[in-house]
């Protein structure tokens, strides 16, 4: 009875495992999307050459759209544990009653709902690694849990009895000031201390201007060659602009920028159409938009463009990267309706 119970639970696992790896493989994500040869991301990837193998905790911080999560699958593609399973938790954007059955799991019935056995990312992860994103967003009250499996490698599911055992490399990563948090009782301190063996800190776009022309010069190809476009010039007075703008979103507000040229440009050159920034002043002082701005901006042109599909082989939510519950989770977020 025992073996039969052993077999459905890897069943179960290796279930979820496939259709949690199905999801990611819809998304355009590749370590080698860290572009640049400035000094500042020149130390980012020795950093993430010298830890990778040794299997340590890496705690990645920096400003939003900087590009942690390309940083975290960086370490894992370069570590032992390349052949396992790299699995992410985004601790933002989980309600706070369901983080503890995400991140350990739990036993049918252990709580109302609870109608079958779940198996948390962490069991997932089991010989690879686990990204938790915005672990500055991880409820007080499950810190000591997570602490422990940091320090010990086990934990109990939600209604368990037994311990539960796992080999399992922790990244975290947050745009927080994570000390600030510990001083306002907000974070516990020795959580940080054990997430913090190795730190990362990734550059703001701001401090690594010298490497907008070799982002904009990749991301025109890759958005040309998912658009059918060949946009082979970049006019210096747009390359001025683009160089001297603060980008407060990074360089994820870059790449919506760019995506969205790509789109509008009708010829070989790049074409930024109305976008709003014409010096770099603006972006500093009253004028400057919000990454939310942005982002309404991007996948308003992309709906044009695909006449307000969403989904589909030629819907918005494909040309985003994104599935389409998540498109119209956004555009609801972001007030986007279509005008009759």
């Amino acid at each position: 009875m025992r073996a039969f119970e052993e077999i459905a639970r890897l069943r179960a696992k290796l279930e979820e495992e496939n259709r949690y790896l199905q999801e990611e493989i819809k998304s355009d994500h590749n370590f080698e999307e860290i572009v640049g040869q400035s000094r500042a991301i020149k130390e980012v990837f020795k950093a993430i050459e010298a830890v990778a193998p040794a299997g340590a905790t890496v705690l990645i911080t920096g400003e939003t759209g900087t590009g942690k999560e390309l940083a975290a699958r960086a370490l894992h593609h370069l570590s032992p544990r390349r052949g396992k399973a790299l699995i992410k938790v985004n601790c933002a954007a989980l309600p706070a009653g369901l983080v503890e059955s995400e991140l350990f799991g739990h036993e049918k019935g252990a709580f109302t709902g609870a109608i079958a056995r779940k198996i948390g990312r962490f069991e997932l992860a089991h010989g690879g690694t686990l990204f938790l994103d915005e672990i500055g967003d991880l409820p007080l009250e499950l810190q000591p849990k997570l602490l422990r499996v940091l320090q010990e490698g086990e934990f109990e599911r939600i209604g368990a009895s037994h311990t539960t055992t796992i080999d399992v490399r922790v990244i975290a990563a947050t745009n927080r000031d994570l000390e600030t948090a510990i001083r306002e009782s907000r974070f516990r301190s020795d959580l940080y201390y054990r997430l913090n063996v190795f730190p990362i800190r990734l550059p703001s776009l701001r401090e690594r201007t010298e490497d907008i022309p070799l982002l904009v010069r990749y991301l025109t190809l890759k958005y040309g060659t998912r658009f059918g476009k060949r946009i082979s010039n970049v006019p210096p007075a747009i390359m001025e602009v683009l160089q001297t703008y603060s980008w407060p979103g990074n360089v994820r507000e870059l790449e919506n920028v760019i995506e969205r040229a790509t789109i509008l440009s009708e010829g070989a050159e790049l074409d930024l159409g109305r976008w709003p920034m014409t010096t770099g002043d603006r972006g500093r002082e009253g004028g400057t938009r919000t990454l939310e701005d942005v982002e309404r901006e991007h996948i308003l042109a992309v709906l044009e463009l695909t006449g307000w599909r969403v989904s589909g082989e030629r819907g918005a939510a494909g040309h985003l990267g994104m599935k389409p519950t998540t498109l119209e989770a956004r555009m609801k977020k972001l007030g986007i309706t279509r005008k009759e």
